[in-house]
């Protein structure tokens, strides 16, 4: 039984969308009539949303979802929560759900990675030899992050190839493993891979939410919190043991709070000790705080 109000779900499936823009018309009606906050993007590959709403609003949605045949086994990770994690209700069609925009797509029902459960992963994470690679941007990183991960020097998704041909091409006889928030982007990351010639690759089924909630594994070896794309910012996930691995951007302590620069045409999304929120004001910079002193 569900200890708080609300619930956040998030969930993806690739599967053919014949027409996403009557398909997402419907929905964001559909959502907003049940009530519910979110961000959804959809595609002719799938769907891939993130929704929150009170635990009899969600269990509606989840309801409704499976009666598609296309979405029957639609898989949704579900975090307790004491309210909205979202200000509005947004459903967007796109023309892929994580913009990769290869020449030649990677249908992730066709080509991907070996999945790993979280106790799999967990064991094999402590192989020396296996080669870790987050698959997240960096500053997602920068948080929180399994033990021993390589960090991603990308700023968005389709910046992966060619950060990976450059920097991992010398590792494709080692077993790689991937893994990202909600498994979504290493369903075609670990695709790519295969396709570049790494010969042994795996990604972490159900990415690191539901490897934080495995009743046996309990989040342990990753380090810091995972960063999430709603109002809640960073949830946690190592049940046994809190490490903070995030520092602050103008002190460099260790700190894990993210804000975004208070400066309006800047918007840094920084890492800041509350010593140095407090003393910056919300600013990312000096220059930041004086353009506002200026103006």
């Amino acid at each position: 039984m569900s200890e708080k109000p609300y619930r956040v779900l998030l969930y993806y499936k690739y599967v053919r969308i014949e027409d996403p823009v009557e398909y997402a018309q419907q929905h964001l009606q559909f959502c907003k009539d049940l009530g519910l906050k979110g961000r959804i993007l959809v595609a002719e590959e799938g769907i891939n949303g993130t929704v929150s709403g009170t635990v009899e609003q969600t269990e509606t949605y989840m309801e409704e979802i499976r009666k598609d045949p296309r979405f029957a086994d639609m898989v949704f990770k579900i975090d307790e929560a004491d309210g909205h994690a979202f200000k509005k209700m947004f459903v967007r069609p796109r023309k892929e759900l994580v913009t990769f925009r290869l020449e030649e797509d990677i249908d992730p029902n066709q080509l991907t990675g070996k999945y790993l459960s979280p106790k799999e992963f967990y064991e094999a994470l402590q192989d020396p030899d296996v080669i870790v690679l987050d698959g997240r941007n960096d500053y997602e990183y920068d948080i929180g992050h399994f033990r021993g991960a390589i960090r991603p020097e990308v700023e968005s998704f389709r910046e992966f190839p060619e950060w990976i041909r450059e920097n991992l091409s010398q590792y494709k006889d080692k077993k790689i493993l991937t893994y990202c928030t909600g498994g979504i982007r290493c369903e075609k990351l670990s695709g790519f891979l295969l396709k570049e010639g790494f010969k042994d690759v795996a990604q972490l089924h159900g990415g690191i939410v539901t490897y934080g909630k495995d009743p046996e594994v309990k989040g342990q070896l990753f380090d810091g919190k995972c960063y999430v794309f709603d109002e809640r910012i960073a949830v946690p996930i190592n049940q046994v043991e809190e490490v903070i691995v995030g520092k602050c951007h103008h002190c460099g302590v260790p700190a894990e709070k993210y804000i975004n620069c208070a400066e309006d045409f800047c918007h840094l999304q920084h890492i800041v000790c509350p010593e140095c929120e407090e003393k910056f004001q919300g600013y990312c910079s000096e220059e930041c705080r004086s353009k506002v002193a200026q103006s």
